[in-house]
């Protein structure tokens, strides 16, 4: 996409940074005046063109003043997650490309490595920035870098308790590094977050007074020769010491031998400077902690930080939030979920509900709001969020598991592990199914079908509507209707039943639907993309004249071998649609069934590309370019039928 040149009148100092060294041309108080106007150009930018807004917001100073001290690209950021770092682009000579952020051959949402040199480790998912930073640090320790190279990981408060980031602090505190971690604690991940570490940072306080002091002290005895490296190490300890002292508790980071400095006002650009070039020379790991306001310096998002992580569009001067016009026509399957498992745990009190972090990404928060008691918030924890659903199985209560397709995939060993193999009753309620859109790479739920239905003992379903996934849900949890896990996966947003209410149904397991019948070609297809497979089958009609048999798979573990047998006798060519991985999903599952059975019909599958990864832009865009749009579906048919 072109570039998109800044108004140098409104952003004198932002339109001169090309490059972070273009940072070290400023006087402090010129550094505080671009963060006024890195928060002024996100603002303007991020209301026309949405994206993760509050996140970025809190950590403008945290950014800059990484940039000003530290020599990126030599030295390393690596992100978390990377729903803060629009600063970290804009300041890395992706300033005039921002407009195309998250749009379609436009940069990405996340630090990307593809993208840019300044972004060095890909950041889609929580907590993984400690580990790959540990991995930077001692390579380049290793190698002996010289001139030595310096490697920061900068964490959030909610992606520090998350099972990875805990194992990546052990780690650091018993191999030979010199990792630096910034933990930004802005009190939030996307809702508020929940746990025993969270409480315990917010325990955890130094006044902004005590810190001051320390640090005009520190340059103070520096200037003047008192203080050395070695002695700042020693003095830094002691200090730590001290206030482990008067707190009456051992610091959990210095008790795991990583150095603590903080908690220090992550708003302070001249405390944070003078911090950052402290702890910059020393030896071993060290964490700085910084408190952060989400959303900074736009009001609204300050007094309403989770409903502004991801805003959508929104009045750049009012704050008022813009609702999409497509909003209060038909609800999203999150919705339905939502208000579906509260109705049915309002007639079965063994259900449990559980989300990792997520209630409102997942509406959970519907039956957490009427039934707290029984509702999980298990923080970014997926892992964990699997085996407690096992422990509650196993004690005779029903857990549905929402959690985001992509993010299920870290629970993978638990899920066979803790689950499958004592087959116990877990509903995993797998949300974000398929193409999401403009998050791209990292948060398509491409691999769920494939790598679910390579567990034994599975049952895996997908709804093509809002009564489907009511019936699924109501089916999943009679007692008699499946033994074992069953995974019923859905898409983001909006379907197409404004009256979606419907009276639940029990369904039976392993049973298609015939939606349409024909006599040229047959397909088969999973879920919401039903949609588009009708459309196409109605364009092929048009064009060419072919008429096709539409199956509604329902199921996709166990497979309707009665509809196999049907289409099999039939003996037209097959089209298999899905949107997930081509291989290991629905087409593969009816290619299989073929082969054992040493039936010859040609099969064509569509779907997600197992050839590279899919990445950002709107959902039709991303249909077409895979070829399970409607337009895309009708030429495959006509060629199947031609063949």
């Amino acid at each position: 996409m072109d570039q998109q040149t800044i108004n140098k009148d409104r952003y004198p100092l932002l339109s001169t940074i090309d490059t972070p060294a273009d940072l070290k041309q400023l006087s402090r108080q010129q550094l505080k005046d671009l963060c006024g106007e890195i928060r002024g150009f996100l603002i303007e930018t991020l209301a026309e063109n949405p994206g993760h807004f509050a996140s970025s917001m809190g950590a403008v100073e945290l950014t800059v003043g990484l940039h000003y001290v530290f020599d990126t690209p030599y030295d390393r950021i690596v992100w978390d997650v990377g729903h803060q770092a629009y600063g970290h682009k804009l300041i890395t000579g992706r300033r005039d490309k921002f407009h195309t952020n998250r749009k379609l051959n436009g940069i990405s949402g996340f630090p990307t490595p593809a993208e840019s040199e300044y972004d060095t480790f890909m950041a889609g998912h929580a907590s993984n920035s400690i580990s790959a930073a540990l991995g930077m640090a001692v390579a380049t320790r290793l190698k002996k870098e010289n001139p030595d190279r310096k490697v920061i990981a900068v964490i959030g408060d909610a992606s520090i308790s998350g099972g990875l980031a805990f194992e990546g602090l052990n780690n650091a505190a018993n191999t030979p590094n010199n990792l630096i971690i910034i933990l930004n604690d802005n009190n939030m991940s996307i809702d508020t977050n929940v746990g025993s570490l969270h409480r315990y940072l917010g325990k955890i306080h130094t006044s902004k007074f005590y810190n001051t002091l320390r640090y005009k002290t520190f340059g103070w005895m520096k200037k003047i020769g008192l203080l050395n490296d070695r002695r700042k190490d020693f003095i830094l300890r002691f200090n730590n010491s001290i206030k482990s002292i008067i707190g009456k508790r051992q610091n959990i980071f210095e008790g795991l031998n990583i150095r603590y400095f903080g908690p220090l006002d992550g708003h302070d650009l001249d405390m944070l400077i003078d911090a950052f070039r402290d702890i910059r020379d020393l030896q071993g790991p060290r964490i700085i902690h910084l408190r952060t306001i989400k959303g900074k310096g736009m009001p609204a998002a300050e007094k309403d930080p989770s409903s502004w992580h991801a805003p959508g569009k929104f009045d750049p001067v009012s704050g008022v939030r813009l609702a999409s016009q497509k909003a209060d026509a038909t609800p999203k399957f999150q919705d339905v979920f939502g208000e579906t498992l509260l109705e049915l745990a309002k007639n079965n009190d063994k259900i449990i509900g559980i989300t990792a972090a997520m209630p409102s990404g997942t509406s959970m928060s519907i039956m957490q709001k009427a039934m707290p008691e029984r509702v999980f918030d298990v923080g970014i924890s997926e892992g964990h969020a699997v085996t407690f659903a096992g422990g509650l199985a196993k004690e005779g209560q029903i857990p549905f598991v929402a959690i985001y397709s992509s993010f299920l995939q870290r629970a993978y060993d638990q899920i066979i592990h803790d689950v499958a193999i004592q087959k116990l009753k877990v509903v995993f309620c797998i949300d974000r199914a398929g193409l999401v859109g403009d998050d791209g790479v990292t948060h398509h739920g491409a691999f769920d079908l494939a790598y679910m239905r390579s567990v034994p003992g599975m049952t895996i379903a997908a709804p093509r509507d809002e009564h489907a996934l009511r019936n699924m849900l109501y089916t999943a949890q009679l007692p008699d209707a499946t033994e074992g896990p069953v995974a019923i996966r859905y898409p983001r947003g909006c379907g197409e039943i404004a009256e979606w209410h419907n009276e639940m149904e029990r369904m039976e397991v392993g049973k298609a639907e015939k939606l349409r019948d024909g006599d040229q070609v047959t397909v088969i297809s999973l879920g919401t993309i039903a949609g588009q497979v009708r459309r196409g089958i109605d364009i092929a009609a048009e064009k060419a004249n072919v008429n096709a048999t539409h199956y509604d798979a329902v199921w996709l573990k166990p497979l309707d071998e009665e509809m196999m047998r049907e289409i099999a006798a039939k003996g037209c060519p097959i089209v298999t649609v899905e949107d997930a991985s081509v291989n290991g999903g629905l087409g593969s599952a009816v290619a299989e069934w073929l082969t054992e059975n040493n039936i010859s019909i040609p099969v064509t599958r569509l779907g997600l590309p197992a050839e590279n990864f899919v990445q950002h832009g709107t959902v039709p865009q991303l249909q077409k370019i895979c070829g399970i749009d409607a337009e895309s579906i009708s030429e495959a048919i006509i060629k199947a039928a031609k063949a």
